[in-house]
């Protein structure tokens, strides 16, 4: 494992994109911080929709660094979750323009894989995960289910043995307002 995760930092570093496993489905990702790595990850899966990106964080730490105007209620519906959760919050800072949709909200999630949290935790930084397919075509679950284009148009694959215990499904997504409004937008 230590050596996909070098392997993976190197190219994130280098503003290049990986396809990986995480607790849900396979995804491409990038160093979150880098605009034209993000740009990169649009162009191959032909789209703009801002709103289809998310960061993985390792830690909740984390996640406070880059986005300014979270209420506190999120924070305490993500740890009660037993299932893969993305809180989409207010206040977005610190990542690439290109990842932050007109109303100035993230994505997050902070994976629960083994994989994924020994790259977030060396790499430092949020890391782009987005499903490793084409706009409109189906989600991969496995790694033999992601087509050519993809794998051909990212830098790096991670050795499918780390897929862990992967859920297989995207995850639940719930969006909170900064003075604590939710709304469940994937359950």
């Amino acid at each position: 494992m230590q050596k996909n995760v070098e392997q993976a930092i190197e190219v994130l570093r280098n503003g290049g994109l990986i396809l990986y496993p995480t607790d849900t489905v396979w995804g491409i990702g990038c160093d979150a911080t880098n605009a034209e790595a993000v740009a990169k990850v649009y162009a191959l899966k032909r789209s703009e929709d801002k709103k289809s990106m998310l960061v993985l964080c390792a830690s909740a730490d984390m996640i406070v660094r880059y986005v300014n105007k979270a209420p506190g209620i999120a924070f305490d519906v993500m740890e009660m979750a037993t299932k893969p959760l993305t809180l989409i919050l207010p206040g977005a800072v610190g990542v690439a323009a290109n990842l932050i949709p007109e109303e100035g909200t993230l994505g997050v999630r902070v994976p629960d894989h083994d994989f994924c949290q020994k790259l977030l935790y060396r790499f430092g930084k949020p890391i782009v995960s987005t499903s490793a397919n084409i706009s409109g075509e189906a989600t991969p679950k496995t790694l033999a289910e992601v087509s050519r284009e993809i794998i051909d148009g990212v830098d790096f694959v991670v050795n499918p043995r780390l897929e862990g215990h992967s859920t297989r499904k995207p995850s639940s997504i719930i969006a909170f307002g900064e003075g604590g409004e939710v709304k469940i937008i994937r359950e």
